[in-house]
């Protein structure tokens, strides 16, 4: 009974291995081995309807081949692709400083009638978060926010204001809007602009 355990145990323990841990050879480098076999060949006088390959072999140089990489495990005896490498903190960081690259700082402008405007440049969606994350900041009460379009609505000195963001290919305007979709009064839309502009978070 211990022995058909132990066997039983030890069959278990090679197979939770696997056989690339052991080495052994399983012909997936049986490739690297092969031959050119001569084109088939009919017999004299018999007829036959025209073949043409469906993958032609393509003609590889004998240079590209001596220094094509080895894909094999260290007895060479199996094909064995290496770990791909592991991420290094500072592309972490990059990649993050890249994200926040995606969004520039914002310009304080105003239109043809004197509309006090928010210009931002980037990537709309980022710029957006931005905005919302410094209304959060001011603690404006917002009331609601619009899923479809990005425009929000809060109330400030018991007035209701609605703050949109309009995106023309990477160039970004927000502006501040009346509940009746009607500019704001200039000098409450420069205050709160410049406010929104004052604790941009990025």
């Amino acid at each position: 009974m211990r022995l058909r355990f132990g066997l039983t145990l030890a069959l278990s323990a090679l197979s939770l291995a696997g056989c690339s841990s052991l080495g052994i050879k399983n012909g997936s480098l049986d490739y690297k081995n092969t031959t050119d076999v001569e084109q088939l060949k009919y017999p004299e006088g018999a007829t036959v309807r025209p073949a043409t390959p469906l993958y032609p072999a393509p003609v590889v140089d004998p240079l590209a081949i001596q220094h094509a990489p080895k894909f094999e495990n260290k007895r060479g005896n199996r094909y064995d692709v290496p770990r791909p490498a592991s991420t290094p903190a500072n592309s972490v960081e990059q990649s993050n400083n890249n994200a926040s690259a995606s969004a520039g700082r914002p310009q304080l402008l105003t239109d043809g009638n004197g509309n006090p405007l928010l210009k931002v440049d980037g990537d709309s969606a980022i710029i957006w978060q931005y905005a919302l994350a410094t209304l959060s900041s001011l603690n404006y009460n917002v009331v609601g926010e619009s899923k479809n379009v990005t425009e929000v609505t809060f109330k400030l000195d018991n007035t209701t204001y609605v703050l949109k963001l309009n995106s023309v290919g990477s160039s970004n305007t927000i502006a501040l809007f009346n509940a009746n979709n009607t500019f704001a009064d200039k000098e409450k839309a420069a205050e709160v602009l410049t406010q929104i502009y004052q604790n941009w978070p990025a």
